[in-house]
């Protein structure tokens, strides 16, 4: 058995520890790996690399990928997909182990539709992937988020100010619910549940007349509905429809509708792709390796065609077009738990 494994979308980390664990297990069993290099994109260019045992020795640690990665969309280049297709045959790749966010696994399952195996691993920090609870990179980046938090607790005490965190976040709200329940945030703007700048304002108001407090963080997902803050020109959109959601600004531009409103002190800062870098936490490790192991065995037994996921504390295997095109949005338990504190 040959198989290919590549990483595609944006980097997270724990994908280093997935490639090592699909590599560990598939070398187990006998098999030959060959690295993709650079996504969808490297497959269509014939970029490739042999992975051994020695390759992915100390990297389970190392954030990003040391296969890269690219934003590229096949799909809309049959030319693309025949290119994929030939390169992986002539290669002699039997299986294709691709990691990826729901740009990635949609590509994924439209490749396997047209003939070429695959089986799939979710990552991506925004946590959006349908049929598993948890995708690599999601933990670090909402530990990111609540480090930050905490450091930003004590600056906006200490100077009686308000602060807005710009966290990413493009459809959903998992990181910015979830990091800012962990941070202790105080007011959370998530896609989910669109707001008014007015209304953020008038909590605000509360909590320095009613509550008695003197300052207050903000975290603002970057493709949050503000909906007296619209949007400015975003420009064309990507491969996959995407805009680029740091022009938006939203956290800025929150921040100066905050200080006009209150009159009061406010700062705002993009965490950006800090969320995404740096080495992995101890569960996107773990995470990331039992579903890299489960990878490898769902090749061994013939179960192409599926994405292996987390459910509870099972991995299991969920069939890739299900979740294709689709995204889960944050568990309405989690935003209720998260109001409790908001």
């Amino acid at each position: 058995m040959h198989i290919g494994i590549m990483t595609g979308g944006g980097d997270v980390p724990g994908l280093n520890a997935a490639v090592r664990a699909v590599t560990r297990r598939g070398l187990s069993y006998g098999y030959t790996i060959t690295g993709i290099l650079n996504g969808w994109a490297g497959l269509a260019e014939n970029e490739m690399r042999p992975v051994t045992d020695e390759s992915v020795s100390g990297i389970m640690h190392l954030g990003g990928t040391i296969l890269g990665t690219s934003r590229v969309n096949i799909l809309k280049d049959q030319a693309l997909v025949k290119e994929v297709l030939k390169n992986a045959r002539s290669a002699g790749i039997d299986v294709l182990v691709v990691l990826g966010g729901t740009d990635t696994l949609t590509i994924a399952a439209g490749v396997h539709e047209a003939g070429l195996p695959i089986v799939a691993i979710p990552k991506t920090m925004d946590n959006n992937v349908c049929g598993t609870d948890y995708c690599i990179g999601f933990d670090t980046a909402c530990t990111v988020i609540a480090e930050a938090l905490d450091r930003l607790h004590t600056t906006a005490s200490s100077h009686h100010r308000v602060i807005v965190v710009e966290v990413m976040g493009r459809n959903t709200g998992w990181a910015a619910a979830i990091g800012g329940l962990a941070g202790g945030a105080d007011i959370v703007i998530i896609p989910e549940r669109p707001i008014s700048a007015a209304d953020v304002c008038s909590r605000i108001h509360h909590r320095f007349e009613e509550r008695g407090k003197a300052f207050s963080i903000v975290i603002v997902a970057e493709g949050a509905g503000i909906s007296d803050l619209p949007d400015p020109d975003l420009g064309e959109p990507d491969d996959f429809g995407n805009l680029r959601l740091d022009r938006r600004n939203v956290g800025k531009r929150l921040q100066r509708q905050i200080e006009a409103c209150l009159d009061v002190e406010c700062r705002s800062l993009v965490l950006g792709h800090l969320q995404r870098g740096g080495s992995p936490t101890v569960f996107d490790r773990v995470l990331a390796t039992r579903l890299g192991v489960a990878a490898a065995d769902l090749v061994e037994q013939g179960w192409v065609g599926h994405m292996v996921a987390l459910q509870g504390n099972r991995i299991v295997p969920v069939p890739l077009r299900s979740v294709a095109g689709q995204v889960k949005q944050l568990d309405p338990e989690f935003w209720e738990l998260a109001t409790i504190f908001y």
